[in-house]
């Protein structure tokens, strides 16, 4: 359990980040789901409630999700069930349970870069950005590998450039982390295979989304050439053991998963 001395609620984002920087113990508080798994001291918490921003929108041609929006939001929000295949939904339905879903919120969970998350990879299957107050906007795949740094993620935004994308994870139970994530999203004939819960971060497999890009616009999908890529996908990315399943067992799933979503995000109208 963390403990905490005191706790602030900002009403700007310029006084949210300078408690942040006064000390290294100062935090930004999510939903806290995951500290209360840990033993963090923190000295000031940072609750961001009286900044608006919990709130999932449509402008511009992003779809643009407020740090502080809820797992749950993401889960039930029509705005980003009409749009991606449905992919947020399908990632964080299978999340723990609908009250944790209700507590932690997306900004945390993306700022974090947790391994084992099953938001981020469907996430970085997409075409997303996400804007930090002072570190700007980026893609999501260039803040995944930067070094870690003080901040506050203010926004996640999604381009409505009618990609669609399919998500597959395997768990030894309904309610554990995931073993392995998988998501595979396609826009015409551009490909995006990323894996996640390696038990590392998410992250894209260039070479199998490069093997498949620009080869079906021209003809039918090809059962030997998906096989390809899910292997390639399998040798390119890094794995690991933990408590949950070993190296080899994630290849494998990688291995199966990945075809199979390939497979079906062809299916995609």
């Amino acid at each position: 359990m963390f403990t905490m001395i005191s706790l602030v609620q900002p009403a700007t984002l310029d006084e949210a980040y300078d408690v942040l920087m006064k000390s290294k113990n100062n935090t930004i508080l999510g939903g806290c789901g995951y500290l209360r798994m840990g033993s963090k001291r923190i000295s000031t918490g940072i609750e961001l409630t009286k900044l608006n921003l919990n709130y999932i929108s449509e402008k511009d041609g992003f779809v643009e999700i407020g740090a502080y929006a809820t797992l749950r939001d993401l889960e039930t929000s029509p705005i980003l069930n009409k749009h991606f295949n449905g992919v947020i939904e399908k990632a964080v339905a299978g999340i723990i349970g609908v009250q944790f879903r209700s507590m932690v919120t997306a900004g945390a969970t993306v700022f974090s870069k947790y391994g084992f998350s099953d938001p981020l990879t469907a996430l970085l299957a997409l075409d997303c950005d996400v804007e930090l107050f002072k570190g700007g906007r980026m893609p999501l795949e260039d803040f995944l590998s930067r070094p870690f740094e003080k901040d506050i993620l203010v926004r996640i935004l999604l381009k409505s450039n009618g990609r669609k994308a399919v998500y597959k994870n395997f768990r030894n139970a309904a309610s554990d982390y995931s073993i392995l994530n998988v998501s595979v999203s396609r826009l015409d004939d551009d490909f995006r295979i990323v894996a996640g819960a390696r038990p590392s971060t998410a992250r894209i497999a260039k070479k199998a989304s490069a093997l498949i890009s620009g080869k079906f616009l021209q003809s039918p999908p090809d059962e030997a050439l998906i096989s390809e890529a899910a292997k390639l996908a399998q040798e390119e990315l890094n794995f690991g053991t933990n408590m949950r399943g070993t190296k080899e067992y994630r290849e494998e799933l990688c291995r199966v998963l990945v075809k199979r979503a390939i497979e079906e995000v062809l299916e995609c109208k």
